[in-house]
């Protein structure tokens, strides 16, 4: 084995027996799969790998490998929900720059804030590429304390890290 693993927000893989592992703390962890091409992917995607293209990264790696966006089965994992996700008008801006038709994923916050939907922007990003079944699991990572490790509420309740919530897939042997 390798010892020196590249750093990467996304994976793919065709080698059954080999999970793929996406560590997030309230960032959106999606897995991949089309079974009939035998290929697995995963991604983390925080709002600026999101913006960034992670998932279509993902999907392009996925359909050099024999995928097809249509038999593509997509889950979003536990990230921070849109209510407990809080940004101001600096943050509003430079996404809705790079990504006018996102408009409808702010809601009103207090003040100057707004609560932005990361798990719909992935989700639209998924239907936009065809993707042929989404599931979103719709867990608050921040809002579930009990189940979930959230970053955003450490921080917060300045509470110390570390913790981190691992999303995994593998295609059976």
């Amino acid at each position: 084995w390798d010892t020196d693993r590249p750093q990467a927000d996304a994976m793919v893989t065709t080698l059954p027996g080999f999970g793929l592992c996406i560590l997030t703390a309230d960032c959106t962890p999606v897995l991949f799969a089309d079974a009939e091409a035998g290929v697995i992917g995963a991604a983390h995607a925080g709002w600026k790998g999101a913006l960034g293209g992670v998932l279509e990264a993902t999907v392009a790696s996925m359909t050099e490998l024999g995928a097809r966006p249509g038999r593509i089965h997509a889950a979003i994992g536990p990230t921070i929900g849109q209510a407990s996700y809080e940004v101001g008008p600096e943050f509003r801006d430079t996404f809705l720059e790079a990504s006018p038709a996102s408009e409808h994923l702010f809601g009103p916050g207090q003040g100057d804030r707004y609560h932005f939907d990361l798990p719909g922007y992935c989700s639209a990003s998924l239907v936009a590429m065809d993707i042929g079944h989404i599931v979103n699991l719709d867990l608050d990572t921040c809002a579930l304390e009990d189940a979930y490790f959230s970053n955003r509420r450490r921080n917060h309740r300045g509470e110390p890290d570390y913790g981190r919530n691992a999303s995994v897939i593998m295609l059976a042997p």
